[in-house]
């Protein structure tokens, strides 16, 4: 019995996994989304306002995953909500930047 408890808690993803695995989900999908956008033409501020309902599931899945890596490190339900939806704020400032940037030089994002 207990070989078989520290099999399964061998193989439970930790929560730093978890993130990173949304992380990585969401940061493609709006890597995708920046493109498809860039593509149509759309304007920086355009942009900024469509990024906010892009990806939304994998939005909710990375802001969900970081939410539950805080609680598991002792951070209070509103700290852990903050901090998730800080980390989501600064991927949608980043990806606007760099949309800007390729609008004002005529290129596009690497494959």
């Amino acid at each position: 019995m207990l070989i078989a408890s520290l099999l399964l808690v061998a193989m439970a993803q930790s929560p730093s996994a978890d993130v990173a695995t949304a992380r990585v989900a969401f940061t493609k999908c709006l890597h995708a989304d920046m493109k498809k956008s860039l593509e149509a033409k759309m304007t920086p501020a355009d942009y900024e306002t469509a990024i906010k309902a892009a990806c939304q599931s994998e939005r909710d899945a990375f802001r969900k995953a970081v939410i539950a890596l805080d609680k598991a490190s002792g951070d209070s339900d509103a700290d852990a909500a903050e901090d998730a939806d800080m980390q989501v704020e600064d991927y949608h400032e980043n990806f606007v930047e760099k949309f800007t940037d390729y609008t004002e030089t005529n290129t596009m994002p690497a494959a």
